[in-house]
């Protein structure tokens, strides 16, 4: 493996460093105000081409290495973890559609998620579980030329926001589990959907809520992959987006770092520096050794995806420890800036609120330690 970046890498890591710098990072609080992410600011990041960098060029990508999308999802995050849901959301609802959907879906709508013109979501968790996410409800019943679709959806990042969603429905048996499962792809304007968002704890400019489906109708030719196949297929795109999200929140904690080892250098007690102190140091020391070792997972990760080679396990390693490690850091952060830091005047509070639910969301830590026990001793790992 390579450690050094190619100069096309370091060009587009030194754009997306400059434009969370100059753009993001000053709209961090107005963000989580306003409940929303600017449609400026995502058109901005898809004519830098920072949007689904690894799609095909015939559809407005880019054909970069995963490893690319993670350097800027990292850099990025680090002004604004947020606008890590977009990129990421661009990055898997494209993957889907280009590997699952027709030729028309893509050439329509991908060149629009690569410009930012339109935003993706992902409808898969339900009101009654998350964990188990193949225990679905919703159900997509085909109706000649369509489907019709009835239930609700729930635990949706960009409900508010989003233009177009990729939903999970059941189109076989109650009884049929994973395997009578189907993906769509839905246009969130279509008639009989609704929408509504939450009051979240954190990452409110996402509008994270619920859609409601009532005798929702598409065409049968919005159906990605096969009819009661989609979780099974589309599923596997998953593992790419955990390696994203594990450098989604450590960008954030990165920056944390860096904003507090200035603080210490700065910032007197007792006649000396707070760096002079062991016991203010060796935490933020730990904390910077256990960052390289996560961020290296991670990176390492897409690099596997990269090559073609399996990357299950090592993506919900990097889905399970990212976050809490993230948010260990901030905390440390946080604590290390003093009482400043515990209100709205440092980020440190809203960082460390927003990366708390990326150890609920797209599967929490116990799913993911279940998936790598799955991976290393296959059925033997499962409970009984």
């Amino acid at each position: 493996m390579d450690f050094a970046l190619s100069p096309e890498q370091s060009a587009i890591v030194e754009t997306a460093r400059r434009f969370a710098i100059d753009r993001l990072m000053p709209g961090y609080r107005e963000r989580e105000l306003a409940g929303r992410i600017e449609r400026e600011v995502l058109k901005e990041l898809g004519s830098l081409g920072l949007l689904g960098m690894e799609l095909p060029e015939r559809f407005g990508g880019a054909e970069m290495e995963t490893v690319t999308t993670g350097l800027v999802t990292e850099e990025l995050c680090a002004a604004d973890p947020n606008i890590g849901y977009a990129l990421i959301n661009a990055s898997l609802v494209g993957q889907i559609i280009t590997q699952h959907g027709s030729n028309d879906i893509a050439k329509e709508w991908l060149p629009q998620i690569v410009s930012g013109d339109k935003l993706a979501s992902i409808a898969l968790t339900e009101p009654r579980g998350g964990s188990d996410a193949a225990n679905l409800i919703i159900r997509a019943r085909r109706d000649g030329g369509d489907y019709v679709i009835n239930g609700e959806k729930t635990s949706i990042t960009f409900s508010t926001q989003a233009d177009l969603t990729v939903l999970f429905a059941r189109t076989g048996p109650a009884e049929s589990g994973a395997r009578g499962i189907s993906a769509f792809f839905v246009p969130l304007d279509t008639k009989g959907l609704t929408r509504t968002a939450f009051s979240d704890l954190g990452s409110r400019s996402v509008s994270r809520g619920s859609l409601f489906f009532d005798g929702v109708r598409i065409p049968a030719s919005y159906l990605l992959g096969e009819e009661n196949r989609g979780f099974v297929q589309v599923m596997q795109g998953f593992d790419f987006s955990r390696a994203l999200i594990g450098l989604q929140c450590l960008g954030a904690a990165r920056q944390s770092l860096r904003e507090t080892w200035d603080y210490v250098k700065d910032r007197k007690a007792f006649g000396k520096a707070l760096s002079n102190f062991q016991g203010v140091t060796f935490p933020l020391a730990e904390a910077e050794t256990y960052l390289e070792a996560a961020r290296f997972l991670c990176l390492r990760t897409l690099w596997l995806k990269d090559q073609g080679l399996p990357h299950t396990a090592e993506a919900a390693m990097c889905k399970w420890w990212g976050p809490k490690l993230a948010a260990e850091i901030i905390q440390t952060c946080l604590l290390l800036n003093g009482h400043s830091a515990y209100s709205s005047a440092l980020p440190y509070e809203q960082r460390l609120r927003d990366v708390l639910g990326l150890q609920i969301g797209d599967g929490t830590a116990q799913i993911m330690k279940l998936v790598i026990a799955r991976q290393k001793a296959g059925r033997a790992a499962v409970p009984a």
